[in-house]
């Protein structure tokens, strides 16, 4: 591959993973509000896309196309750094696996319940997505081995409070299958989710940035 094709390789996987992760977050609030009764705070992301929705087709079809993007994303990566280098593989493979989980995954498959049973469709839309989770909740632990720019005390820092909070508000969010109890925490399952999100977005796009900045100063 020439160093001109892996620049705009990499440029475009970047761009990808800004408009993705942008996207994404702009997507939830604005369709949302399209949803009567629809809460940020207490529904999660995947009653946006079942059936009963309003607005189903367009955020479902908007998770095939973010999983497309993650995907993208993920080649800039590979680009940016040695194919020799085991973590950057790694890191490569969980991306991807992210994209085609939660993205494409939650699209591909409606969190559909029938009276009040889960349809098989929803049953793999939660393995799916729980594969891309798992995933991208690893991610900072291989992101922080490569070298020489993730590999810096401060960007180790910033990838193990990634991994922290991504852990507690993952585990906050899985607390709504612990019984049937209403408390503030299973009340606030949408937040939580949300926090994850947020978290691991801010964390993937400044990976983009430093994947640029990087390569910019390696050519």
């Amino acid at each position: 591959m020439g160093m001109f094709s892996r620049k705009i390789i990499v440029y475009i996987g970047s761009a990808a993973c800004f408009a993705g992760c942008t996207g994404d977050f702009l997507s939830l609030f604005i369709l949302g509000r399209e949803y009567p009764g629809y809460s940020q705070l207490s529904d999660t992301m995947s009653s946006l896309g079942a059936s009963s929705s309003p607005v189903s087709g367009i955020i479902s079809a908007w998770w095939i196309i973010l999983g497309f993007l993650m995907i993208i994303f993920a080649c800039g990566f590979r680009a940016a750094y040695s194919p020799g280098d085991k973590n950057a593989k790694i890191a490569f493979w969980l991306i991807v696996l992210y994209g085609l989980g939660e993205g494409m995954g939650s699209g591909l498959f409606k969190a559909d319940r029938v009276a009040g049973s889960y349809t098989t469709s929803f049953i793999v839309h939660d393995i799916l997505g729980g594969a891309g989770v798992t995933a991208i909740l690893v991610l900072p632990l291989f992101v922080q081995k490569i070298k020489p720019i993730f590999s810096s005390t401060g960007f180790i820092i910033f990838s193990r409070i990634t991994l922290i909070l991504g852990t507690l508000f993952l585990i906050l969010f899985t607390f709504r299958f612990i019984g049937n109890a209403e408390n503030i925490i299973t009340r606030n399952e949408g937040l939580w989710q949300r926090l994850f999100v947020l978290v691991y977005y801010i964390y993937i796009i400044a990976i983009a940035l430093k994947m640029v900045s990087g390569y910019r100063r390696s050519i």
